[in-house]
Order: structure tokens, then C-alpha cells, then sequence
């Protein structure tokens, strides 16, 4: 039986320029903070703040994002890291049980979060002297649009697994990549190579490994789930901001934002393999949908209270 969208899902990871793998992965990201840049520079000229400003919240948002979303997936996911490889909190290689380099493999969007939150509480105070919310109206926008890309960054990087389903579901997809499985091993060992490209390409092509293909198991595409869901995301608070008075009211786009994003991030997580953290075992919500429920809650309070905080100027 022939299902128009379900597929094996093995991409390279990126560009070979020779001297240089420009990876797909690190391309979005650059889309994310290229766009936000664009977006965030619009908005400052509409409220006629300088540029010089905005490079400063830039970096600013650079480095929280950064900083927080690996606190946060080591914090809310892989604690012990702090007492097993401290290191490797920090610097993007592990030290045991041997040296290896892994690029920053766990990112935690709600760590993200809550570094930007608090860097922007900074920002308002000592850069830009506008009032908190004002600041996170208008930051939330462009920092939607990143999520979008940063999702089909977790796609194409086959991480962020969603749950087991089946081949009738238009969407499955078999993440070669991305699972563990046997026949991997023997892949690399024939290859006889780190080119985990051509180990892996050989696990779909190679008639030698048609079973361990078979044993591969469809999964749901969370991360493209929530990247189509953030565009809506997106769409509702831009037009909140450039085509209604709501950006005179504190608190209502930043409460939006809150209640929508985590709202979608909280659904797409009953589609999601467990990342760990403190859900323990046959958990009633993931680890990922306790820590959204804060920031909804929160942001149902910003909007019934932002009439109280609508500009009189």
C-alpha cells in the first residue's frame, strides 16, 4: 500500500565545502536570529528607537537563548550532567567516559525562555528605559518566527523525536538518523568511517540491512507539528502588534504569545517520545508539559489584567 507522505527521513547534514560541513541545522538558526533581526529592526523604527540599541538587545537575545535553552535541558532534563561531565554543560564536548566533540546536543526551549525573560527585565531597565512588558509585546514576535525555523532545524537534524505510530498516518516518518537501533554498528564497521552519511545511507539502501530498515519505526513529526503551529502563532500576534491598538495594553501580546506557543507546545507533547527529566515512570504529562502550564496560567493573567495597564499618552 503506497501512502503519499509517509517517508524515511535520512538527510545529510549539511554542505560539504571541502575545508568546511556548513550544517542544515546551524543554517536555520541563522534564519531564526536573521529574521528576528529584521522584524525586531521594523518595530524599533515604528517606535523610534535606534539601532544602536537594537544591536545591543541582539546580542543580548543571542546569548541568553544560548545560554539558557542548554541550562535548561540540563536543568529540567539531564541534572546529573552537573556532577557526571560538568564540562560538558558548558563547552560543546563530552570528557567521559572518553574526549569527543558533540556540538550542544540538548537545548531546552523553556530554559530559553526564561533567560530571555530575565534578560529583557535588564535590557527595559538599563538600555532601552521602556517598561517591562512594553519590551516583551514587541520581543515575542520575532522570537515566534525563530521558533518556526528552529523546529524544522530539530526536523532536519532528526531530534525531538515524536512518538511511535503507524505507516497509515500521511505524516509518518522513519527518522534513520535519529534512532537507536541494531544494524547501526555494522553499518559504521563496513563503511569502515565516521561518515555517518554513507553508515546510514547504506542502512536504507544496502539489501544487507532490509531488515533492520523494517525494524525502524515510524514516528510523528513533532517538530514540523509545531512548526506549522507556530506560524499561526506568528501570524496572531504580528497583526496584534502592526494592524490593532494592542500594543497599547502591556502584558496582552507577551500574554497571547504565552497562552498560544505553550498551549501548542503542551499539545504536540502527547505526539512526543519522552525526553526525560523529572516525569519519572507511566507519567500523566511529560516533563515538557508541567513546565509549559506555568507560563499558559501566566499568561491568562497578563491578558484579563492588561486593560489596567493601557497607555494614556
Amino acid at each position: 500500500m503506497i501512502h503519499a507522505l509517509s517517508f524515511v527521513w535520512n538527510p545529510h547534514e549539511g554542505i560539504d565545502l571541502g575545508f568546511f560541513l556548513l550544517r542544515y541545522y546551524s543554517l536555520t538558526w541563522v534564519v531564526a536570529f536573521g529574521l528576528g533581526f529584521f522584524v525586531m529592526k521594523k518595530i524599533f523604527e515604528r517606535e523610534g528607537e535606534s539601532m544602536e540599541k537594537l544591536d545591543k538587545l541582539f546580542i543580548y537575545t543571542i546569548v541568553a537563548t544560548m545560554i539558557g535553552a542548554r541550562l535548561g535541558h540540563v536543568i529540567f532534563y539531564q541534572p546529573e550532567l552537573f556532577r557526571e561531565d560538568f564540562l560538558n554543560v558548558f563547552l560543546p564536548f563530552r570528557t567521559t567516559p572518553k574526549f569527543e566533540f558533540t556540538g550542544f546536543a540538548g537545548l531546552a526551549s523553556h530554559g530559553a525562555a526564561i533567560a530571555i525573560i530575565l534578560t529583557i527585565f535588564y535590557y527595559s531597565k538599563k538600555i532601552i528605559k521602556r517598561p517591562v512588558l512594553w519590551m516583551l509585546d514587541r520581543i515575542v514576535i520575532p522570537v515566534t518566527s525563530g521558533g518556526i525555523f528552529i523546529r524544522i532545524g530539530n526536523f532536519i537534524n532528526s531530534e525531538i523525536l515524536g512518538s511511535e505510530t503507524t505507516a497509515d498516518l500521511p505524516t509518518a516518518v522513519k527518522f534513520i538518523r535519529g534512532e537507536d537501533y541494531p544494524g547501526k554498528a555494522d553499518a559504521m564497521k563496513l563503511t569502515q568511517t565516521n561518515d555517518y552519511n554513507k553508515a546510514y545511507d547504506m542502512i536504507q539502501h544496502d539489501p544487507r540491512f532490509s531488515e533492520t530498515l523494517a525494524a525502524i519505526p515510524y514516528r510523528h513529526p513533532a517538530q514540523l507539528y509545531e512548526a506549522f503551529c507556530y506560524i499561526f502563532v506568528f501570524a496572531i500576534i504580528y497583526y496584534m502588534y502592526w494592524k490593532t491598538d494592542s500594543r497599547k495594553q502591556h502584558g496582552l501580546i507577551f500574554g497571547v504569545f504565552l497562552v498560544l506557543l505553550w498551549t501548542v507546545r503542551f499539545v504536540v507533547e502527547f505526539v512526543k517520545q519522552s525526553q526525560g527529566g523529572f516525569e519519572g515512570e507511566n507519567p500523566i504529562l511529560l516533563t515538557g508539559q508541567w513546565l509549559s502550564i506555568p507560563f499558559i496560567l501566566a499568561g491568562f493573567y497578563l491578558i484579563f489584567t492588561a486593560k489596567k495597564r493601557t497607555e494614556t499618552l
